[in-house]
Formats: structure tokens, C-alpha cells, sequence
């Protein structure tokens, strides 16, 4: 799923910065690297791209572990699998015997210690039997005098004891066993429509119905996997009519009337499996408010979209959040199914020139994000400096190291500050750290030479050209600063000694919206080309 830009406020300018000058900070430096990060990610261009999974922040398993085990459907099934010792006497079909139910409720805890144990409850226990069977917490097996019996299984142990590895593996099959459940309930026929036994025709529309209902809950646990992915802490949770219209309508377009029937049939259902992968811990979930649905006589169900609603009105239709053990076992499923689903800080390692190495040549990246991990624990003064001298160069990423870097300077604030300073006078670097230090707000930071600045703009659209963004791209040449003399201007651009003068010359023709400026640029590409 391809991930979305998600712009930076950049820095103002400071007032030590000279008018004429044209530096990054003019053009908005941080919306050039939230541009670049999304690397060609741009709203218009989604449809068109590979499907891309974001990268997310997990929990250590042995916190997931822990969550894990707190799951009351899976704590239940522990519990069924250490009652089963040294072995319990079981039905032909593995279930309980009707002696064991109710003492099996009242094990749990769902039902009182003495008198009548209602039949929810005894059904709620044969559920967790069921699935400590299936996840072979218990055994079965048949004695010599043809009794059919169940132990404990080998997992068990281990499990108790919270060994991570075990009860993330098993915790892993139960969410996988539960979601299939939950598609099968949905693709059932509805009462009184069932087809003969050997009605072939009807099987297969079972089947279609079935498949159609595991892509669409496929397809929202993969938005809010994206949702959790992108989301600031606390903002991670999604009113079900905004998860259903993102799997109706195409982006940038607003829902037709058919379309906002299609978003309330699709939260019907999605609602009863949202709701049973909810009960292992995979989501927070507030269901549908049944009333919403009650049907007076000739009119239909309440549809969602038809006026405004207020937040807790809105919450009635249901809200859904993907919890860290979902987001756990969503990424899981994405592997199994030959997804990339790379982690926050998989690329945060080594040495800084490792680091930008990683960031620049990855597709699916969150830059920022690469940063903060790296930066994380470091002294800021030592590893400003190593990542400003590890963007040095004149390779084919070098601009895209220079942003990246100048990112870092931002994320570490003041304290980055002595190592900027001491490169004010890098032909590669200076220019992007004076203007950095006067988005500052540093009066006492010189105005770049005219070719410090020149330089430092075409390194910096450099930087946007390989990032691809094309639609960020156009904003920016579009307010490019280059006033009614244009043609003086790119006189002297395309004399800059810089690799990719000519291809940035030849973006600013292409996309400029004037005529008369983006024939200049196109003229003044032809001249750097042929210095070249």
C-alpha cells in the first residue's frame, strides 16, 4: 500500500539572509524533503504506483508476548489446555463431555462457583476448549479400552511461562484461525435462501461470497495497518464509515449517492468480523449501535454520508483502531502473502554514511523516522557532524544525502548548531547550513556568496528530482523566485558547476507554468548540457 507524503513545516527565513539571494530556505526546505521522503508518492501518482507497505514502529515481542497472554480468548485457551492434565475424557469429536461444560465455565471465570451456569456460558467455554485444540495445546488420543482422551500439548509450558517466541507463534494461528471463522460466518447464506446439498451452483456462490468477504476485510486491515503506520500517537483510531469510504471511494473524489450506499453495506459487513477479530486482541472495536439499523415499517436502514454528524453521533456508526499485537499480526500476514513490510529503523544502522546509504537507495522508507532512530542516543554535536561530512560528494545520491542531512539538523535543534556553523563555508554545505541556522532565527549568519547560492538551489532541486515527486516538484518551480529577469537569472544558473544543473534546467522548462521562463530554462539547459 503506497505510503503518503506528509509535509514538514519548514523554517522561516531569517532576516540575515540577503534578498537576492535564492536559498533553500526560500523555497521551503523542509516540503522539499517531506517531498523527497515520500519518494514520488504523490497524491496523483498513487493509482499508478506498486503497492508499497509503510514501514511501522512494533513493540518488542516480549511486550507483545505479554499482551498477548492478557487476551481473555487466549488466556481462556491456556487455561482449558493445563485442566486437561494429566487427561481429560472427551467426545469422539475431541469436544467436551456435557459432565465437563459447566465445571469448565466456572473455571473461567463465566460463570459462578455454585448454582445453575447459564448456557452462553458453557458454549463460551467450549469455544476456548476448541481453540486450545486447534492450536494443539491439547492432544487427543484414544486409551487401549477405546476411551477418547486429551493431554496437554508440549507448547503448553512454555506458553505459560510467556517464552515470546511460543506465544506469539500461537497467538499468531489463533488470529489467523478467528479471521477465517469471521469470513466464513460472513459468506453463509442468509436464512432461508440456502440452496440443495448438491446444488453446485450454490456452493459456488458460497465460495465466491467467501473470497469476496476475505479480500474486504483483507483490504481494511491493510488501510488501517497504513492508518497506524502514518498516524500520530493517540490518532491512530478510524470511524468505520471513513474505513469503508476509504475502500469505495478513488481518492481526491467526493461519494456519489450510490457510493454512500456501497460505504453503509460495506461497514454491515465489515461490523461482525471487526468485531470477532476484537475479541483476540487484534482491534479495539465499537460495533454498530444496533438502534441505528432498527427499520420502521417502508423505510430502510440508516445510511451513512446523508448529513453531517457530530463526534459522538459519528462513534455510534462504530470506531476501530488496530492494536499493537494487530498491527504484529497484520505485518505477519503481509510477509506470508510476499509483501515488503519493512520496520521503523531497519535501515538505522551502522555508521551515518551507512544510514543516508540505506535511506537514498530505498523505495519504501520513512526518512524522518530513519533519522530518529539513528539519532537516538547519540550525542547531537558528534553525530551532526558525522552526517554533515557523510553527505559530501558528487555521486548520483549526494543531493539526496545533503537533505537528508539537513532533516537531521532540524530533528536535533540548537544542539546541531557548532556543527553547522563549522561548515558555513563548504562550497557543498554551506549554503543549506546558513540557511538553516537563519531559519534559526541567527541574525549573525552572512548571506552566501551568489555561487554558494546558485549552487545550493540546483543541489536542492537535484535532491527533489531524484526523489520523483513530480507533483511537489511543479509547486515548487512554480514559485521559484527567479522575478522578471528571468533571463539573467538562468545566465548564471546554468554556469553552475553542479552535476545535475542541466537536468534540474530541464525540469524548470518542462513544468514552469510561464511561457517565457520555462523557455529560458529549456535555452539555458541546452547551454549546460553542451558544457557538460
Amino acid at each position: 500500500m503506497a505510503g503518503r507524503r506528509r509535509k514538514n513545516v519548514g523554517a522561516e527565513t531569517g532576516e540575515g539572509a540577503a534578498a537576492e539571494a535564492v536559498l533553500p530556505a526560500d523555497l521551503d526546505l523542509q516540503d522539499l524533503y517531506g517531498a523527497f521522503a515520500a519518494h514520488g508518492l504523490d497524491d496523483e501518482d498513487l493509482d499508478d504506483a506498486a503497492v508499497l507497505v509503510p514501514p511501522v514502529k512494533l513493540l518488542p515481542e516480549p511486550e507483545l508476548a505479554v499482551l498477548a497472554k492478557a487476551v481473555p480468548m487466549f488466556g481462556y485457551a491456556l487455561a482449558m489446555a493445563r485442566w486437561a492434565a494429566p487427561h481429560r475424557v472427551v467426545d469422539a469429536l475431541g469436544d467436551l463431555v456435557e459432565e465437563d461444560r459447566a465445571p469448565a465455565a466456572r473455571l473461567l471465570g463465566l460463570a459462578p462457583a455454585e448454582g445453575e451456569v447459564p448456557e452462553a456460558a458453557e458454549i463460551e467455554a467450549m469455544r476456548a476448549w476448541s481453540l486450545a485444540c486447534d492450536l494443539d495445546l491439547v492432544e487427543l488420543g484414544t486409551t487401549e479400552d477405546g476411551r477418547h482422551v486429551a493431554v496437554p500439548g508440549p507448547d503448553l509450558e512454555p506458553a505459560e511461562q510467556g517464552d515470546p517466541d511460543t506465544v506469539l507463534e500461537l497467538w499468531l494461528t489463533a488470529a489467523g484461525i478467528v479471521r477465517e471463522l469471521a469470513v466464513d460466518a460472513d459468506s453463509l447464506p442468509e436464512e432461508g435462501e440456502e440452496g440443495d446439498e448438491g446444488d453446485e451452483g450454490a456452493l459456488d456462490e458460497v465460495e465466491e461470497a467467501r473470497q469476496a468477504a476475505a479480500e474486504l476485510l483483507d483490504e481494511a486491515l491493510q488501510v488501517l495497518y497504513e492508518t497506524t503506520a502514518f498516524a500520530d500517537p493517540g490518532q491512530e483510531t478510524v470511524p468505520l464509515g471513513v474505513l469503508a469510504a476509504l475502500l469505495v471511494v478513488p481518492e481526491g473524489e467526493e461519494p456519489s449517492e450510490e457510493m454512500l450506499g456501497d460505504i453503509t453495506d460495506l461497514m454491515v459487513a465489515l461490523d461482525p468480523m471487526l468485531a470477532d477479530l476484537a475479541e483476540l486482541g487484534m482491534l479495539d472495536y465499537r460495533p454498530i449501535d444496533p438502534e441505528l439499523f432498527d427499520e420502521d415499517e417502508g423505510e430502510g436502514p440508516v445510511v451513512v454520508g446523508e448529513e453531517p454528524l457530530d463526534e459522538e453521533e459519528s462513534a455510534r456508526f462504530g470506531l476501530v483502531r488496530l492494536t499493537p499485537l494487530g498491527q504484529y499480526g497484520v505485518r505477519q500476514w503481509l510477509l506470508e502473502d510476499g509483501y515488503d513490510a519493512p520496520l521503523v529503523g531497519d535501515l538505522a544502522q551502522g555508521d551515518a554514511a551507512e544510514l543516508l546509504h540505506a535511506v537514498c537507495e530505498s523505495v519504501n522508507v520513512l526518512p524522518e523516522e530513519e533519522l530518529k532512530v539513528w539519532l537516538a542516543g547519540r550525542e547531537p554535536l558528534a553525530a551532526a557532524r558525522e552526517l554533515l561530512a557523510a553527505s559530501r560528494g558528487s555521486d548520483a545520491y549526494a543531493p539526496m544525502r545533503r537533505v537528508l542531512a539537513v532533516e537531521a539538523l532540524r530533528q536535533l535543534g540548537a544542539a546541531a548548531e557548532p556543527a553547522a556553523r563549522e561548515v558555513m563555508d563548504d562550497p557543498e554545505l554551506g549554503g543549506a547550513a546558513r540557511a538553516w541556522l537563519a531559519g534559526l532565527g541567527r541574525t549573525d549568519v552572512p548571506a552566501p556568496e551568489r555561487a554558494m547560492a546558485l549552487w545550493t538551489v540546483i543541489d536542492t532541486f537535484a535532491a527533489q528530482l531524484l526523489g520523483g515527486g513530480e507533483g511537489a516538484m511543479r509547486e515548487l518551480i512554480a514559485d521559484l523566485p527567479v522575478g522578471d529577469e528571468s533571463s539573467g537569472w538562468f545566465a548564471e544558473v546554468w554556469r553552475v558547476d553542479h552535476p545535475y544543473t542541466a537536468d534540474v534546467l530541464e525540469a524548470i522548462g518542462e513544468m514552469h507554468p510561464e511561457r517565457a521562463v520555462a523557455k529560458e530554462a529549456r535555452k539555458a539547459a541546452f547551454k549546460a548540457r553542451s558544457r557538460q
